[in-house]
């Protein structure tokens, strides 16, 4: 463990406000609603535990380890685009490999996410909702911020019980020193912390797309009210790469869109050779692979009929994962190996690129409606999982936290001392339909509790008047695109829907969100561009200005009119 990671945790003590008895509890504290539901089922979950536990030890006991775990994760598709061929088939396109894996395996039909990218990626990483860490901002460069050394990723937990970990592709976890996910539990990683914006931060698109000037000033003619030199975000990378405890290094070469394009070659390349490596190892292995897909430049040719930006992304990256499939076949590892595939949340409608499109439900990227927060999502475990499943139990992303360190024998490695969003959802993936230990989801959409999932039922808080309720609700079996909310014919539900917000509520007063991580970007890389490190310092001279100059990175506003109006919440159109 790096002096750096060492002295996050010691911090942890001083950031979290629980008593002592709290943070010895022996078991997992989850969300309010989840007791509601063990009180119900707790005999009934207990037995079953005990049904699969002997079917994780079968296994153990036949492959001579735990399983591996492999999570592929990519940006804003809605469900219908993957695992479901009918729809392809009159798009214009087809991904043959993840259709088939589908097949094979589990195709989730209620998989939710966080809103948006960071949030959706720092959920998955610790089985927490983002608004508990302060990780609910998109992240651009610079971001000045990013995932806090005091939080407990789900590759940490992984590796207190001997799994090896590596992480490849785009993480949006920040851009501090903190957020490197070699500090993050990861013994190799190669990783983007931004998302695909900055494929726009290059002298192409300077001239066909961005503003005049706005980023490349030399390419214009002179401007002699063009004092400031530094504020633009040149500083920027493609990716970083470490290994744990070990130093960070730049990797790339900005603003060169050709060097860009090939990181998700070599995200992919780094990841078969992990796989390769780790099979012939002792040690189970989590792989992280969350793959960049694309630039917002496009590709140069076209693949398919569609020739749209996300579907020719989607194209492409089946041929990849076709890849990792047959390696794990000829391995002789896909029976230990657990692979789930899924994307990080809603399609980018709101000014985004042509091909995303909602395709089945209202909204998108940003959203609370179920087109923001519904993905398609897959599991596929040969001999374990059984095949041509379609699920339509409720799983959130959180849970793959949980599940994970389930399925590794890591459960007693999470921490108690703060909520996990995630639960346990082991008896999901071994039993199938019907077996999720969760049938609500609270949406977040920035620090707003913007709307509640219960069942097929579904109440919008962001918007809602005080006093005499509105046709705030919606029957999601009737209703699935949230096209006309309900106000008598639910009322049934009122009640239900306001004592879950406010039991919700009571526990982050217990266990309150610790905020944002604020920081000066890629402090102490082992090789920064003159850019890069002038970034990672002050902008003024602290002896000139009565204040702290990092005070100002502390105190730019959590949640910006420009994120809120990103979707349908405040300011949306």
């Amino acid at each position: 463990m790096s002096i750096y990671h060492l002295k996050g945790r010691i911090a942890l003590a001083l950031v979290l406000s629980v008593s002592t008895v709290t943070a010895m509890a022996k078991d997992i504290i989850h969300d309010a609603e989840h007791y509601v539901l063990l009180k119900q089922y707790k005999g009934q979950w207990a037995q079953q535990d005990e049904d699969l536990q002997a079917k994780l030890d079968a296994l153990r006991e036949k492959h001579g380890k735990p399983p591996n775990i492999i999570h592929i994760m990519w940006d804003d598709t809605p469900v219908g685009e993957i695992g479901i061929p009918e729809v392809q088939k009159i798009r214009g396109w087809e991904t043959p490999t993840m259709n088939q894996i589908a097949k094979e395996g589990i195709n989730f039909m209620r998989m939710y996410t966080e809103p948006s990218c960071t949030p959706s990626r720092a959920a998955v990483m610790t089985g927490r909702h983002a608004v508990r860490n302060g990780m609910y901002n998109v992240g651009f460069p610079y971001e000045y911020g990013g995932l806090a050394a005091e939080e407990v990723t789900i590759a940490e937990v992984l590796s207190e019980v001997g799994y090896a970990t590596a992480f490849y592709g785009k993480s949006h976890l920040g851009d501090v020193e903190s957020s490197y996910l070699s500090n993050q539990g990861f013994d190799e990683a190669l990783w983007s912390p931004y998302n695909q914006v900055p494929s726009l931060y290059v002298p192409q698109a300077q001239l066909g797309f961005l503003s005049g000037a706005v980023l490349f000033p030399e390419m214009f003619g002179e401007d002699p009210y063009d004092i400031d030199k530094g504020w633009r975000p040149d500083g920027y990378v493609w990716g970083l790469e470490g290994t744990k405890g070990g130093p960070v290094r730049e990797v790339g070469n900005p603003p060169n869109h050709d060097d860009y394009m090939k990181m998700e070659d070599e995200y992919f390349r780094r990841s078969m050779d992990f796989i390769e490596r780790s099979a012939k190892s002792d040690k189970p292995f989590f792989l992280a692979l969350w793959p960049q897909l694309t630039s917002f430049l496009g590709f140069p040719d076209r693949v398919t009929a569609a020739g749209s930006f996300l579907q020719e992304a989607l194209a492409r990256m089946d041929t990849r994962i076709a890849l990792i499939k047959a390696q794990l076949e000829e391995l002789g590892i896909a029976e230990n190996t657990l692979v789930i595939l899924m994307a990080d949340n809603g399609p980018m409608v709101h000014n985004g690129p042509p091909g995303m499109v909602e395709t089945l439900y209202t909204g998108g990227k940003g959203d609370y409606t179920e087109g923001g927060v519904r993905v398609p999502a897959i599991a596929w475990w040969p001999g374990v999982i059984e095949p041509g499943q379609i699920v339509g139990d409720i799983i959130h992303e959180t849970d793959l936290f949980t599940t994970f360190a389930r399925l590794g024998g890591a459960t007693k490695h999470i921490p108690r001392d703060r909520i996990i969003d995630g639960v346990d959802q082991t008896a999901l993936i071994l039993e199938g339909d019907t077996h999720s230990r969760r049938d609500y989801v609270h949406i977040y959409t920035g620090p707003l509790l913007a709307a509640t999932v219960k069942g097929r039922y579904k109440k919008h808080w962001a918007g809602a008047k005080p006093g005499l309720s509105g046709p705030e609700f919606y029957d999601l079996f009737a209703d699935p695109r949230e096209d006309s909310g309900q106000l008598l014919p639910m009322f049934p539900a009122k009640s239900m829907f306001n004592h879950m917000k406010t039991r919700h509520l009571l526990m982050k007063e217990k266990y309150p969100d610790s905020g944002q991580n604020r920081d000066f970007p890629f402090k102490n890389l082992e090789n920064p561009r003159p850019a890069v490190h002038e970034a990672s310092q002050p902008r003024v001279d602290p002896e000139d200005v009565p204040f702290d100059p990092r005070d100002v990175i502390r105190n730019v506003p959590e949640w910006e009119n420009t994120d809120a109006g990103w979707g349908l919440g405040e300011g949306g159109d």
